[in-house]
């Protein structure tokens, strides 16, 4: 018999449903399918996307001996069907990663015989294979599918789902990273913000300006060459993932002081580096000097072309008017040019980056405050990335602009830690920690009803500063709760019926997942202590 799952039942079905993120719709049956050995097979045209991935997940899949830890006393369970297989068809071949690819699939596995995953595109076969993946669990000596046949229709809700990695304030080797990246595909991720430099170093390879990397990398073992990005990128193509690089300007420059001292203003002001900085070291591109511009729109012409994305972050956040009202080349300008503020400097310094950027054919992402806290207007084909208030998504598309939410008290993923401040002992601007149910119950949408300013919600996306992280503690911080994220952008925060999925209901899936990911390499922190894990609802504050 046939049973229709409602999707806002899921998290109370049997371990086949335990999907994460949930799939748009799901059907199952009541039989269980024997797998001796998952072989998966292309039908038709291909391509190198579609036959790596296949090789990947049929090494996990065979490899997998994993059982839910609802399920650990199940036994071994009777079946009816033998699987015969899976066939993978795309109907096109095109490897292009943008923002509008298609990431659909259709998977069907019946109690016996051959299964299929039909997509459009090689992504959308790279989706199918991860939800098949999670349908495939041990039993006894074989592994099995239970309740089949199985039906899923799946696409996701926003086409940004994304996370900031900051590689400067700690560095992370190329392993650290790809293990992030493999992370981010077993939740159906698509997006690494990478925030490559920042104030306290430059690792990335320059051919224009090489000085930058020789003297602002924290060592000669601590760098990206072209190549590395360049695997970086491709390791992540392979997984669905687009890589958006951002080079923050005019703010948190400082590193590049190291070795153009003459472009900046406010270098390392010690002691008193909060007047003029977020956080040390403080130093700011000096917007009085047309050199600064020059220097910008050169970097900018280098790494637009390193970095193949459509997307091209340019920072804008936190700049402080102070460095600048005290800068001597600044005031010589303002007092020879009557009329003209910071405040303007600003705006006609960020015209002419922006300008060139948008020569370039990129899309320029940007922090909210160039456009909320400056004088600038941004063009239309900006993307606003917030993170100071929810509001701040209403604003910004009632302007008429696209949006990504990185709401700090919610997607902040590195608060909760205390300050860094070896003399302060206090908690930090941004804490406490947001726990897996927190960033769960974040919903983007919230408080929009305007139909066309939904349409401008392009996603969401979790940071993880690096201010307390490095590689070494870089999964736990970030898993299982980027995957609660990863749901509601890939699945939304409600079923087809309209239900609001709560965090009582998923537990037992995302506590699936976090034990999946465990068992594929990825140090994700435990959600509950494991007796909980095993007996859902138990646990539950009555």
């Amino acid at each position: 018999m046939k049973l229709s799952a409602i999707i806002g039942l899921l998290a109370a079905a049997p371990a086949a449903l335990a999907v994460w993120p949930i799939p748009r719709t799901f059907e199952q049956g009541s039989s269980n399918t024997q797998a001796h050995w998952i072989n998966i097979q292309t039908h038709g045209a291909t391509s190198g996307i579609v036959n790596r991935a296949i090789e990947r997940y049929r090494t996990i899949i065979n490899n997998e001996k994993f059982l839910a830890p609802v399920d650990y006393n199940r036994g071994v369970l009777a079946t009816s069907g033998t699987f015969g297989g899976l066939t993978v068809s795309v109907e096109s071949t095109n490897e292009q990663l943008t923002l509008d690819t298609d990431e659909s699939y259709t998977l069907d596995v019946p109690v016996t015989g051959q299964a299929t995953l039909k997509a459009k595109t090689p992504f959308g076969a790279v989706r199918g294979l991860e939800t098949f993946s999670q349908l495939v669990s041990a039993n006894g000596a074989t592994k099995a599918i239970v309740n089949t046949p199985v039906h899923i229709e799946d696409a996701p809700k926003f086409v940004h789902r994304g996370l900031l990695f900051d590689t400067a304030r700690n560095f992370y080797s190329l392993a650290s990273i790809f293990r992030t990246l493999d992370a981010m595909a077993y939740n159906k991720m698509n997006v690494l913000h990478w925030h490559i430099v920042d104030a306290q170093s430059w690792p990335v390879e320059s051919k224009t300006y090489p000085e930058l990397q020789k003297n602002g990398a924290y060592g000669p073992d601590m760098t990206y060459s072209y190549n590395d990005v360049q695997r970086v990128i491709a390791y992540a193509r392979d997984r669905g993932i687009r890589v958006i690089p951002e080079f923050d300007v005019p703010g948190h420059t400082y590193i590049v002081g190291q070795a153009h001292p003459e472009l900046m203003s406010c270098l390392n002001k010690q002691p008193g580096w909060d007047q003029y900085a977020a956080e040390p070291p403080s130093g700011q591109l000096n917007i009085a000097k047309p050199e600064s511009v020059a220097f910008t729109n050169k970097l900018i012409d280098e790494y637009a072309k390193l970095f193949p994305d459509e997307v091209f972050h340019i920072g804008g956040d936190e700049v402080n008017r102070q460095c600048w009202e005290e800068d001597p080349d600044v005031k010589a300008y303002l007092s020879a040019h009557p009329g003209e503020t910071v405040e303007s400097l600003l705006a006609s310094w960020y015209a002419q980056v922006h300008a060139h950027l948008d020569a370039t054919g990129k899309s320029a992402y940007t922090w909210e405050e160039t456009l909320f806290k400056s004088n600038f207007t941004p063009s239309p084909n900006t993307i606003m990335q917030v993170w100071l208030e929810h509001a701040s998504v209403e604003k910004a598309t009632a302007q008429g602009y696209r949006v990504v939410s990185s709401n700090y008290d919610s997607y902040y993923l590195d608060c909760g830690h205390g300050a860094w401040l070896p003399n302060f002992d206090g908690n930090s601007w941004c804490d406490p920690f947001k726990s897996w149910m927190h960033v769960y119950n974040y919903d983007v949408t919230a408080n929009i009803t305007n139909p066309e300013q939904l349409k401008l919600i392009m996603g969401t996306e979790v940071a993880a500063w690096s201010e307390q992280i490095d590689e070494t503690v870089i999964d736990p911080r970030l898993w299982p709760r980027a995957a609660a994220m990863a749901e509601t952008a890939w699945s939304g925060k409600t079923d087809a019926s309209g239900h609001v999925r709560t965090t009582d209901e998923v537990a037992s899936r995302l506590h699936e997942q976090r034990f999946r990911m465990v068992a594929r390499g990825i140090s994700a922190e435990p959600m509950q202590p494991l007796w909980c894990a095993r007996n859902p609802g138990m646990c539950n504050l009555p």
